[in-house]
């Protein structure tokens, strides 16, 4: 039977909200961190637990301290700012970032826990809202095997499949590969809908065959009916791709990896933005093919 832990979440957005939720309703003690405390309190109010003003209070008496927040800068504050979640944990915590970022971020975290004799993992996250909110994500972790054992139980309360992909910075850059292959599947698959719309075929019964068959994808099975619907008020916005891809393509010009793909897709989104579709979810590629955007 697991044992209880005192716990910390930093990060209450449409990701950290439900996260710190399922481990609330595990039965763990859960502070939690918020820059708008309002939204802290209203966590509080739904699950129990207690917030604290600042990432440090919230972590000082915390086991793990788990955080999800928006891009690199908001990891190095949350997490190494002056009242960062560093300057509050005990010797022997574990700090584990769920936000996507770049493994650069990922090293410099891990070098400042270890010289606080804590340790760290990188954890990107896939799955999206949907995903946090029934506790089915994917989690993708950078760091020590030690660190990992002691945390992966925790981390199962909101991870289906939560699986230590190497040294620190492995998460993120399997988050990476992650974010690569949904850009490319899914113009792809815009690009298979327009084409099917254009011949004049029954675009649903298309998707229903060639899902059974070897182009069968996540994104067909959960996105192919609202792209052709032309619904993207909802899911992964495409101003939070953006910013994913930047970071896929900024690696690559460090590892020397070729991504066209990647790139012609990154413009594609900028187009979307450029039409006021930020907020749209990802799968909103397929506007520029329909001329909607």
């Amino acid at each position: 039977m697991e044992t209880k832990k005192q716990l910390a979440f930093l990060g209450l957005g449409v990701m950290g909200f439900p996260m710190a939720g399922h481990l609330a309703r595990a039965g763990h003690k859960v502070t939690v961190y918020n820059r708008n405390a309002e939204k802290a309190q209203r966590w509080v109010k739904e699950y129990g637990g207690t917030s604290a003003p600042t990432p440090a209070a919230a972590a000082s008496e915390a086991e793990l301290v788990m955080m999800c927040v928006g891009n690199d800068n908001d990891v190095r504050d949350v997490a190494a700012g002056p009242e960062g979640a560093l300057a509050g944990m005990r010797q022997g915590a574990i700090l584990i970032d769920h936000t996507t970022a770049s493994a650069k971020v990922a090293r410099e975290i891990d070098a400042a826990a270890r010289a606080k004799s804590l340790s760290f993992l990188d954890a990107p996250v896939s799955g999206g809202q949907a995903g946090a909110e029934n506790g089915k994500l994917t989690i993708m972790v950078g760091g020590e095997e030690a660190a990992f054992e002691r945390a992966k139980d925790v981390l199962a309360h909101y991870g289906r499949a939560v699986t230590l992909m190497g040294p620190c910075g492995s998460g993120q850059q399997t988050k990476m590969v992650n974010q690569i292959c949904i850009a490319g599947l899914v113009q792809a698959l815009a690009e298979g809908i327009n084409f099917a719309q254009r011949a004049g075929l029954d675009v649903e019964r298309v998707l229903d065959v060639i899902s059974k068959g070897a182009a069968q994808s996540w994104q067909m099975e959960n996105r192919g009916k609202t792209m052709l619907a032309d619904k993207f008020d909802f899911g992964f916005a495409v101003d939070w791709m953006r910013k994913d891809l930047d970071i896929c393509l900024t690696e690559a010009r460090s590892n020397g990896a070729a991504l066209p793909v990647t790139a012609i897709v990154d413009q594609f989104y900028a187009r979307i933005q450029q039409a006021g579709g930020g907020r749209w979810d990802t799968s909103s590629l397929i506007r520029l093919l329909t001329r909607k955007a």
